[in-house]
């Protein structure tokens, strides 16, 4: 039977526990994730997030008129590799299937592969050709849109400087933001990270 003061002790060792659990996380947490946790929990976050990457959802994808009629043609024919060839053919497939991507890189595995091009083509069917068109035509999701964001948010100026190259960087004494390739932009911090060892 639990009393009234061992309801109040439940109570006190549950918080106890998530101040540990708080503390012991805060120790192990990079500096900057810590400000990045500690900014997030700002009621402004939202929307100066939204100043970097503006969520607007893009129209529908425009699908030119050949390669539907491809689509219509296999699919009223009942043409599976027809069909997965047409569709291959435009810049989103309707349905989400991880295979997608190695049928679009090898597409003489349509050949090799007929239980997988029976198994598409049935779901395909199922769907229709107006379920198709609109799988077919869906925006960009967000989180596909915001790679490209950030830096357009610095070439702004947003953050009162200008980006500039790496010579120019390393010759900086100032604060100044490195304009390069994600590629470039890595090497640079493991060259600096080994220098700093």
């Amino acid at each position: 039977m639990i009393t009234h003061h061992g309801r109040r002790r439940v109570g006190s060792l549950q918080k106890n526990k998530k101040l540990f659990t708080q503390t012991t996380m805060k120790k192990k947490l990079n500096p900057w994730i810590e400000m990045s946790i500690e900014y997030a929990n700002q009621r402004s976050y939202l929307d100066d997030l939204f100043q970097v990457y503006p969520t607007i959802p893009e129209g529908i994808r425009d699908i030119d008129g050949g390669p539907w009629k491809n689509v219509e043609k296999a699919f009223e024919k009942r043409d599976n590799y027809g069909l997965l060839q047409s569709l291959l053919e435009l810049e989103l497939f309707p349905i989400k299937n991880s295979y997608v991507a190695y049928l679009r890189h090898d597409r003489g595995a349509l050949k090799r592969n007929p239980a997988t091009v029976d198994r598409l083509c049935g779901r395909l069917y199922e769907m229709g050709l107006k379920e198709i068109y609109t799988g077919s035509s869906k925006p960009k999701e967000t989180n596909t849109q915001i790679g490209p964001l950030f830096k357009r948010w610095l070439n702004k100026k947003a953050l009162g400087i200008q980006p500039i190259k790496i010579d120019d960087f390393l010759e900086t004494k100032g604060n100044a933001v490195l304009d390069a390739s994600d590629a470039e932009m890595m090497a640079f911090a493991r060259q600096t990270s080994e220098l700093q060892t």
